[in-house]
């Protein structure tokens, strides 16, 4: 059964294109609001996820429905994936929309058009489709290949369209056998007029299956807390949640007693509540059990979408119902910089029990079988149909064992990895925000921030701005990508679920505890911390990191202040702190830190700075750098070097600033692949020392 084997491995390529195109388009839209700090008015190319609505008008479908016009859509959603080798972030929006676009309306025609078995494939690819797109994404540590890699894009890109061209020519897409008329497909299928909740349903189960399991890692991030009971490291337990979505599938196959279906649907609900409300190892096991229930609904509700009378109409609910999810999403965490997100803040539990409410309702009311039993089969296709389930039972578990692999691969690679830092006093630490992991062109930076974070040589790095696990923005884990590529000791915090922006620690030694914090945020958006001890081989430092709210936000600022200068004061004797505070120096949060905190500047001179600042206690100062963004981010980096003394009680710290790097030994200089001393900001689109840096202190003879 060779054609059985070729269409289904097609209509999975064919499927994970439609998903990394969905998966896509609201990253990039993401990307302009984030640039400005408020609406652009770009938004309106989520418009793209509406172009179902055209198949209501009769002879919209006719057209779509032709074969020229449907290889024609096929071929312009193929070749949106081309988008990423676009000259500008507005060019690649706009080729992506018209993908999207093209996706969902090829989508809808081929799963109203066709006999049952083609229809059956064409379902069972596109489910496919999301646990191929979940395995590379394993194989490139939570990056989708398509979208960060030029020469993975090439070759993507031409596999796509030998797909598209055997469906083209191998029947799928002909039609002489079939009527064009709207719903005559339909009649094969157990049908039924109920396209409205069918497609908030639909719509609901495709939003959280991105939300949620858009990548492996993600349930991790749901339930992380502080060193050293963390919960599940991504890697390798990423794994769970892939056997997890397998298992549900596999699941799909039964068929279900009413009884038996509601038990099955309040164990889903219970799930999603506990994914929200426990904490750790509970909250993971919450969130695997949420993934077993959600592909298991998958084929089911599938089958009942495509029930539908109306096509056309059960497409577009669904996609207002995702759209609006999605939208609704964004609110609940930026809140403050969109209208109406007062009424929104914080509200994704609300979210959460809306999308299972829709999908608990569809699921109930449908029939408890497996995709196959809600056609109606010809007898001479049963054999087929038998036949086929077998293929996909094969391939789904040929994908999971790639997964596995590639975790496994991953894991004991960075296991190898960790441990390498020598035995030593001095120390550097750094912070950087860098916007989610995309450079100022809209493009992924994850490479190029390796690099950087690299030659920089600091031991401890703080990154803010770092929750790339959410929907709009990527679905991905920078914090896992950077600590696999670097080898270094990671902590992400607090918990994607708690609505902040996130903050990411990354360490040469060891970490030893850490604890979450989600800081006084009454007005504005929710200002995270994390306070930590690292392991600097035998001598412990404490570090404190946080991101304070914004500029406007004075209130939160200022109880932001007084909760981080708790945090310091009650810190070891030795504590270091990187932190982002939109304040400038001497202003009243400043001095809050400074004198409650009990630290001192890292540079008291340095009076033109706003956002980032580096403050010590306990430790001996040696050196202080600024270097330029050079479009990687919006903003530079800060950097400075401590001793850890021999004695804390009779310890002097350096007290005179010297920028004549011959004037202190060799082994504290920053790295010179950064040019020398600058004054001034550098505008030239390489990172270089700037803002009179770097500097170096030693003691006053």
């Amino acid at each position: 059964m060779f054609s059985l084997w070729k269409a289904l491995l097609s209509e999975t390529f064919l499927g994970y294109i439609s998903w990394s195109l969905y998966h896509a388009l609201p990253p990039m839209i993401y990307y302009f609001p984030l640039q400005t700090l408020s609406l652009t008015g770009l938004e309106v190319f989520a418009v793209a996820f509406f172009s179902p609505v055209f198949l209501i008008i009769g002879p919209f479908w006719k057209l779509a429905n032709n074969k020229y016009i449907l290889a024609f859509l096929r071929l312009t959603m193929i070749g949106s994936l081309a988008s990423y080798q676009a000259p500008s972030a507005s060019i690649r929006l706009f080729i992506l929309a018209a993908g999207v676009s093209s996706s969902l309306l090829v989508q809808t025609v081929t799963w109203w058009s066709g006999n049952s078995l083609q229809r059956f494939i064409r379902i069972w690819g596109f489910i496919l489709g999301k646990i191929m797109l979940l395995v590379l994404r394993i194989w490139y540590t939570s990056l989708n290949p398509v979208w960060n890699s030029e020469a993975a894009n090439t070759v993507i890109l031409t596999l796509g369209f030998v797909a598209a061209v055997e469906r083209i020519y191998s029947g799928g897409d002909k039609r002489k056998q079939e009527t064009n008329k709207t719903g005559s497909a339909v009649r094969e299928t157990a049908s039924h007029p109920h396209w409205l909740l069918s497609g908030i349903a639909f719509g609901s189960l495709m939003f959280l299956t991105l939300w949620i399991f858009g990548e492996v890692s993600l349930i991790s991030r749901w339930a992380v807390s502080g060193h050293p009971h963390t919960g599940p490291d991504p890697n390798p337990y990423g794994g769970t949640v892939l056997l997890g979505l397998a298992h549900g599938l596999m699941l799909s196959f039964w068929t279900w007693s009413s009884v038996t279906g509601l038990a099955w649907f309040l164990i889903g609900l219970a799930s999603s509540a506990g994914l929200l409300y426990l904490h750790t190892w509970s909250a993971a096991v919450a969130g695997n059990i949420l993934a077993v229930f959600t592909m298991c609904v998958w084929p089911q509700l599938a089958g009942r979408f495509v029930s539908c009378l109306h096509p056309g109409k059960a497409m577009s609910t669904a996609m207002f119902a995702y759209v609006l999810e999605l939208f609704f999403s964004v609110w609940c965490t930026a809140y403050k910089f969109v209208p109406g997100g007062i009424y929104t803040r914080e509200s994704s539990h609300l979210l959460l029990g809306f999308i299972m409410l829709c999908i608990g309702v569809d699921f109930l009311m449908g029939p408890k079988k497996d995709l196959s039993s809600i056609f109606e089969v010809k007898s001479n296709q049963k054999p087929l149909f038998k036949k086929n389930k077998t293929y996909i039972k094969l391939l789904l578990w040929l994908f999971v064992g790639v997964g596995l692999l590639g975790l496994g691969l991953r894991y004991k690679t960075y296991q190898k990895k960790l441990g390498q830092g020598v035995p030593k006093r001095d120390f550097s630490a750094m912070i950087w925000p860098f916007r989610f992991a995309y450079d100022n062109e809209g493009w992924s930076n994850l490479e190029r921030s390796a690099n950087l974070l690299n030659q920089t040589g600091a031991d401890f790095i703080t990154i803010i701005e770092s929750d790339a696990s959410k929907p709009f923005i990527g679905n991905n884990d920078p914090t896992m990508w950077l600590g696999e590529r670097l080898g270094f000791y990671t902590d992400f915090g607090p918990s994607t679920r708690d609505h902040t922006w996130g903050i990411m620690a990354l360490s040469r030694y060891p970490i030893v505890k850490s604890t979450h914090h989600l800081l006084p945020s009454p007005e504005g958006e929710i200002a995270p911390a994390i306070s930590m001890t690292v392991n600097f081989t035998g001598k412990l430092i404490d570090f404190v990191v946080a991101h304070f709210g914004n500029e406007e936000e004075d209130l939160d600022r200022k109880l932001q202040a007084i909760a981080v200068s708790n945090l310091l004061k009650t810190s070891s004797k030795q504590v270091v702190f990187l932190g982002y505070i939109t304040s400038a120096p001497g202003s009243r949060d400043y001095t809050e830190l400074i004198e409650n905190g009990n630290v001192q500047d890292i540079d008291s001179t340095d009076y033109d700075r706003w956002c980032s600042y580096i403050m010590y206690r306990g430790v001996i100062r040696l050196g202080y750098a600024r270097i330029s963004h050079a479009g990687l981010s919006d903003s530079e980096v800060q950097m400075a070097k401590f001793r850890i003394p021999d004695h804390l009680d009779s310890y002097i710290d350096n007290d005179r600033i010297v920028t004549d790097p011959r004037q202190v030994p060799e082994d504290i200089h920053f790295n010179p692949r950064f040019g020398s001393y600058k004054d001034g900001h550098n505008y030239e689109h390489i990172h270089h020392f700037h803002m009179s840096t770097p500097k170096y202190f030693k003691r006053t003879n």
